[in-house]
């Protein structure tokens, strides 16, 4: 077992960023950003700096949003109900209001709003209205992705939680082609999420190649924890790390063992609650335990410089999930056609609560993750938002957005800003791409860029 150096880095040059703990077979862990990378980092066109890493979080069927908009503009005081578990963080989020998706309205197709709404989210383009003949555009990431995805070993991740059927009718003559997917590779090729856990952790960490259920159930009896099999190499390089790195490796290092540790108690789980359950092998039963295993492997992709793109459709868009855990049996998407009853209406909030409860945990775990002198979370742009702002009335106005962290020191946090009405979403999404080094003059139905983000 070797790990992967520059040469003379023993003798005190500096570690390669694309260094690797390896093992038996094809076990391989890539590193963190440790400060013995610094020079490396300096030899790069920005010297010492790390990478900007951009990431979505779709949520689905709208918000309340008397529970998710301040009455304010400026400086973030107070956060609305929704989110209140945010307000340790509050300080690296932007709040954004009066974005809108022309392109996910009925127009001259009637109606289907949900399919419209999540099919053109990152693309811009009014989908069309057919069950057969699917006709989107590129969604903004994979632009990213096609510039600086072979920088990384992944060009993009695309995750999701729920349901990813690929044809039929999903909504109104909608194909779910457009409610089941967010990146686009072309018009006519969506990129399927990654739903199970398993599946995500065995491709960054381990062959890469698909197996069958029985193959992962036989590999799973057998399996000992993937930090097992590259001892010898993390031993060897902790010998030449400084105080400070070696505790960020181990740090690194746990967080891969915990998300271990949490896949198989999923496993387990799923089995107990239901051996006949048809799901997806190793997808856990309980929605904060299969977002906090999906979310922090997003955080140990960053990290590991694994990959800078991630889409995540944390739950399909007219989706109808219950939430027992929150005592709520009845579906998400009947729910937000609520028609104005305050029962009803509080179950949204209390649904929209929760997920920004599960992305706050999140946020933490990027937060706590240091890079240089700075966090991981300060190196990100992550949006979190719908296609959807009041699910009601299936309005594409004033959509619930989030972003949250610094994009490297960029952007000018904790405070809210409230854009011209009828602003194009795409508009953001010029900005972000300038900021991952990929400039075009337009995309999608945009009008310019989004000006007044940055510190300047």
């Amino acid at each position: 077992m070797t790990t992967r150096k520059a040469p003379g880095f023993i003798q005190g040059s500096s570690l390669p960023r694309r260094t690797f703990l390896r093992g038996l077979g094809t076990a391989a862990v890539a590193l963190p950003f440790l400060d013995a990378m610094t020079p490396a980092f300096a030899a790069s066109s920005v010297p010492g700096t790390p990478p900007v890493r951009m990431a979505f979080f779709y949520l689905p069927n709208g918000m309340i949003m008397d529970a998710w908009n301040p009455g304010y503009e400026g400086k973030l005081a107070e956060l609305p109900r929704s989110l209140r578990a945010l307000e340790p963080f509050k300080e690296d989020v932007l709040q954004i209001g009066n974005l809108t998706h022309n392109t996910g309205r009925a127009l001259l197709d009637g109606a289907g709003d949900h399919g419209r709404c999540s099919g053109s989210y990152l693309t811009g383009i009014q989908v069309k209205k057919s069950l057969v003949e699917i006709k989107n555009g590129v969604s903004f990431d994979q632009i990213v992705a096609k510039e600086i995805g072979g920088q990384t070993r992944f060009a993009s991740l695309e995750l999701g939680m729920d349901d990813a059927r690929q044809a039929g009718d999903c909504d109104s003559g909608y194909s779910c082609a457009y409610t089941n997917n967010l990146a686009w590779r072309s018009g006519t090729q969506p990129l399927p999420p990654t739903l199970d856990p398993r599946a995500l952790f065995e491709r960054l960490f381990g062959a890469g190649q698909p197996m069958t259920a029985a193959e992962r159930a036989r590999q799973s009896k057998y399996r000992r924890s993937i930090l097992d099999f590259i001892t010898e190499d993390t031993r060897k390089l902790e010998s030449n790390l400084g105080p400070t790195d070696r505790r960020k490796l181990d740090e690194y290092l746990s967080a891969i063992r915990e998300v271990e540790r949490q896949i198989q108690r999923a496993e387990t789980d799923n089995r107990q609650i239901d051996p006949q359950m048809d799901k997806p092998y190793g997808i856990p039963a309980d929605f904060a335990e299969h977002f906090s295993l999906m979310s922090s492997m997003i955080a140990i992709a960053f990290q590991a410089d694994l990959t800078r793109i991630v889409t995540f459709l944390v739950t399909r868009e007219g989706t109808s999930r219950p939430y027992r855990e929150l005592g709520i049996s009845d579906g998400h998407h009947p729910l937000t056609h609520h028609r104005n009853q305050p029962d009803l209406m509080e179950k949204v909030r209390k649904i929209n609560e929760y997920h920004v409860q599960q992305f706050a945990g999140f946020v933490g775990k990027m937060k706590a993750a240091k890079e240089g002198d700075r966090s991981l979370l300060d190196n990100c742009m992550i949006v979190y938002g719908a296609g959807l702002s009041d699910g009601n009335a299936h309005l594409h106005e004033d959509l619930p957005t989030l972003m949250v962290g610094r994009g490297g020191n960029y952007f000018k946090t904790g405070r809210r800003i409230v854009a011209r009405r009828e602003t194009p979403m795409c508009n953001l999404f010029l900005t972000m791409m300038d900021r991952m080094g990929v400039r075009t003059e337009r995309f999608g139905d945009s009008t310019g860029r989004f000006n007044g983000l940055d510190l300047g």
